[in-house]
């Protein structure tokens, strides 16, 4: 009859809070005064004592715990070395302030202008200053410098750029095209290629213009005609193409001949040069002329009229004016008048008068 007491011991241990094989566990549990349930094989051993330098660890462990949250950042709870959530929801504020700010508010300077386009269409322009927009990348801002004057170089020295001129001749021409931005909206978003858009028509109306010069006037006097033309013409097929563009004016370099003939160009044109430089000198010495023959026909005329108001007295005068001017070089001198000597030599007497020169004297 023994077994089943013992049979109902372990039913009671199995139905209760017992974590062990050898009874309830725990330090904490008070002691009832019942004689604790035998083990499986036999009487239970002896509960184990705690010593009570035990309890000192546990909060030195704790204390340890503590700290190294303090450490990471961590106010209360999760892992040691863990950040607190609060420190991560700060940070991603601050990054999306500087975000919101940095794409949001944009200066563009005086020379410059901000277009907008929104999700990648265009939207509006910015003038000069502070600009505010939506942040990227729902709206985004591109500064364009519309006062900076472009150049574009056509022909060089290394390469020959023939263009047939009215008079069925070859130049080679070289040349330069200077331009800048007017709506920056359309130099963006109307040409797929702006820059080599404006450089071919550079180069079609160039030829346009050439075509109706003669050779002559492409490499004299006819450079700067043909420049006025060559700006007028691009900026008109520019403004049909929509470019926003301004043209600011074309300069030719160099407008020789083909580099097989030019010497002989050079002859002709040097020519030439020396012919215009022979009829320059003529005109001036026909202009100098036609001013002296004016002037002595102005000094007659004035003399005419004295000479109506009294006319014996200017007639004696111009004649002796006349006969000072003939005789002033002439060494004899003959004077008929009533008591004067027939023959006076005047200038060896002025000879006489007249010291002896120093190098006669020594």
């Amino acid at each position: 009859m023994s077994i089943f007491p013992g049979l109902g011991r372990r039913a009671r241990g199995l139905l209760s809070d017992i974590k062990g094989p050898w009874g309830p566990a725990g330090p904490s549990e008070p002691d009832s005064g019942e004689t604790p349930p035998p083990g499986p094989w036999g009487d239970a051993p002896e509960r184990r004592r705690r010593t009570t330098g035990a309890a000192p660890n546990v909060t030195s462990l704790d204390e340890f715990l503590r700290k190294s949250r303090a450490r990471f950042g961590g106010g209360g709870g999760g892992f040691p070395g863990k950040p607190d959530r609060s420190m991560i929801m700060w940070g991603i504020i601050g990054l999306l302030t500087l975000w919101l700010l940095a794409t949001s508010f944009h200066l563009v300077a005086p020379g410059e202008r901000g277009v907008v386009t929104q999700f990648g269409r265009y939207s509006r322009t910015l003038g000069p200053g502070v600009g505010l927009t939506l942040p990227s990348p729902i709206e985004r801002v591109k500064k364009i410098d519309v006062e900076n004057i472009r150049n574009i170089e056509l022909g060089s020295a290394s390469t020959e750029t023939l263009m047939l001129t009215g008079d069925q001749n070859i130049i080679d021409i070289a040349y330069s095209v200077r331009w800048n931005i007017r709506d920056p909206e359309l130099y963006l978003f109307q040409l797929a290629q702006p820059d080599e858009t404006i450089r071919e028509v550079a180069e079609s109306a160039m030829r346009a213009v050439v075509a109706t010069v003669s050779l002559d006037q492409a490499i004299g006097e006819g450079r700067g005609e043909i420049e006025a033309r060559v700006t007028e013409t691009m900026q008109r097929i520019l403004n049909a193409y929509r470019a926003g563009v301004t043209v600011q004016g074309v300069a030719i370099r160099q407008a020789d001949p083909p580099q097989a003939v030019n010497e002989a160009f050079k002859e002709v044109t040097a020519a030439q040069q020396q012919a215009q430089s022979y009829i320059n000198q003529a005109n001036a010495y026909a202009i100098q002329l036609t001013e002296k023959a004016e002037g002595e026909a102005a000094a007659f005329d004035k003399v005419y009229e004295q000479y109506r108001l009294s006319p014996d007295v200017t007639r004696r005068r111009m004649y002796y004016e006349t006969m000072e001017r003939i005789l002033q070089n002439v060494d004899k001198t003959i004077i008929e008048a009533p008591g004067v000597t027939p023959y006076l030599p005047l200038p060896e007497v002025k000879k006489q008068s007249q010291p002896p020169a120093q190098g006669a004297a020594q």
